[in-house]
């Protein structure tokens, strides 16, 4: 099983020293701790999967058909049970945004985990290993695929896209959960016989019952294909495991009624540029670091450590393009471009280290000290004009100081400059160093964010104030038709309003209450039978606004 043709990566022993475990605990933890506590659900996606969840949990639905002012679930089930759940079983001693954002944070900690061994896997195996020295000293194989995991690992937290979608309790993190219990199943399975086996026959028809069941279609061919090629007697085996998955993916789809096609792809120079966009931004820093594995190891394409990040990482770029730029289609693929960045570690040059160090250090410095000034002007009014903007931006929000967000932010900016500091180091060898700081400054931004401006950002996404504006319009335990809403807003007249929402389109209501909107510059006169009691505003919308009526008595 000798490579044919000689590895590019030429990787000393002094360079696959590990990553110390605290350190990597701490970055772990800074990353999927911040946006857990003390939140509402943000608009869109979020809230309106949470108020699902609630309605389900409180008793105001069915569980196999859950609606939500009338309007039926679109997404699978099976995320909306997990959250629904969590929500029963901690009611009354957690709070249910809490509730139900735990167990999404645990799976979003499993995906770091389930990334890092599946690396480790597939930088074991033969054709993935550094070039042996003449005499001696080339990195050991365990060392190597340790450093490597690391890398990996490191470059999934450095990636933009996952930062707020990991962090929502949406279906989309359950998907992404199984693409990396996928992803490990296919790098273990000439190590891990039987453990990988049963993670493939769980992961497919989970990836289908959670909403995705082409993808869990293409996983599955891909995965099929590659097993029946390696050059591994128990991966070859494997091929017929996961065919079997497969086809248990697709009856699940088929049982839970789970088929949907989501396809936008336009023809036009206006979808190019959006798609690439999203790509270089969504994507960031794994792209770069992908391509260049794919260029530098382009005569290894066929090992399973290429080809089996390669092949996830494709199906999702194929959902995304044919969703017409689903960016929670190309989240779903995160690990497989992060497991790809890592085999591009050996075979960068000490140019292409430093630039990203100092681009690193540059930006997510610049971002931080804006982070640190625009939280002083909301708490203290100084800079006058930066406090200014704000009040213009978020009418009505009052910045206030609290010790324990602030102490955190303090020690996270500190353990910014600690790190940089080490980084640039005349004697750092180790092979996962060109990602330490793209990941600390992200999960540096993403602290300061969920810290300091957490308060801003639940005023600004959260819509609860949208809701208090209209609560003194509206008699409590009222009905309220709302068609056409979103359903996020929906579950938000629900969850904040306690009101009974009907918001079918097109079915007569008997509500005494309706809300209405209209966009910046519209009027609206009332209808027969109706009066115009108020008309509000988001916050922070300038576009809509918000008619509320009362049927005439």
């Amino acid at each position: 099983m000798t490579p044919i043709t000689p590895t590019p990566a030429l990787v000393t022993q002094r360079a696959v020293q590990r990553l110390p475990r605290p350190a990597l605990l701490l970055f772990c933890a800074g990353y999927v701790l911040p946006g857990v506590f003390g939140r509402d659900p943000w608009r869109n996606a979020d809230q309106a999967a949470f108020g699902y969840m609630l309605a389900m949990a409180e008793g105001r639905t069915s569980w196999l058909a859950p609606t939500v002012g009338g309007l039926p679930l679109e997404n699978a089930l099976l995320p909306h049970w997990l959250g629904a759940g969590a929500i029963a079983l901690l009611s009354p001693w957690v709070e249910a945004p809490l509730a139900a954002r735990l167990p999404f944070a645990a799976l979003l900690a499993l995906v770091l985990v389930l990334t890092w061994y599946a690396t480790f896997q597939l930088a074991r195996t033969e054709a993935a290993q550094p070039v042996a020295f003449a005499f001696g000293g080339e990195a050991d194989p365990v060392g190597y695929a340790r450093a490597m995991a690391d890398g990996a690992l490191l470059a999934l937290i450095a990636t933009l896209g996952l930062l707020q979608l990991g962090h929502e309790t949406t279906p989309e993190l359950v998907q992404l959960f199984a693409a990396s219990l996928a992803l490990w199943a296919l790098a273990a399975a000439p190590f891990r016989h039987w453990r990988a086996r049963i993670v493939a026959l769980v992961a497919l028809p989970l990836l289908a019952a959670s909403g995705a069941p082409t993808m869990a279609l293409l996983f599955g061919v891909a995965g099929t294909v590659i097993a029946a090629r390696s050059t591994y007697s128990e991966g070859r085996a494997f091929a017929a495991w996961i065919g079997t998955a497969t086809l248990a993916a697709v009856l699940v789809a088929w049982l839970g009624a789970t088929w949907g096609w989501r396809v936008g792809l336009e023809a036009s120079t206006a979808q190019a540029l959006k798609l690439s966009r999203l790509f270089l931004w969504f994507l960031w820093p794994a792209w770069l670091l992908a391509l260049w594995t794919l260029w530098r190891w382009r005569h290894h394409l066929a090992r399973r450590h290429v080809s089996v990040p390669l092949a996830l990482a494709l199906v999702s770029l194929v959902a995304c393009v044919a969703g017409g730029g689903f960016d929670r289609a190309l989240m779903v693929g995160l690990p497989a471009f992060a497991v790809l960045a890592a085999f591009a570690l050996p075979t960068l040059k000490r140019s292409a280290t430093s630039a990203i160090d100092w681009f690193s250090v540059f930006a997510f410095s610049i971002s931080a000290i804006a982070i640190w000034v625009i939280y002083a002007a909301m708490v203290t009014g100084a800079p006058a004009k930066t406090a200014a903007n704000i009040a213009k931006l978020a009418p009505g929000f009052e910045g206030r100081f609290a010790a324990l967000p602030f102490a955190v932010a303090v020690m996270a900016t500190l353990a910014w400059l600690a790190l940089v500091r080490w980084r640039t180091g005349r004697h750092q060898q180790a092979l996962w160093k060109s990602l330490v700081l793209p990941a600390g400054g992200v999960a540096l931004a993403w602290l300061l964010l969920t810290t300091l401006w957490l308060p801003l950002l639940d005023y600004a996404r959260s819509n609860r104030p949208w809701v208090a504006r209209i609560a003194p319009h509206v008699p409590a335990g009222a009905c309220v038709a709302a068609p056409g809403y979103p359903r996020s807003a929906v579950a938000s007249l629900e969850q904040y309003g306690r009101w009974r929402v009907e918001a079918q389109p097109d079915v007569p209501s008997r509500c005494t209450v309706r809300l209405q909107q209209v966009r910046r510059g519209e009027g609206l006169a009332a209808s027969a039978g109706w009066e115009i009691v108020a008309r509000v505003r988001r916050p922070t919308d300038r576009d809509e606004a918000t008619v509320i009526l009362r049927r005439e008595r």
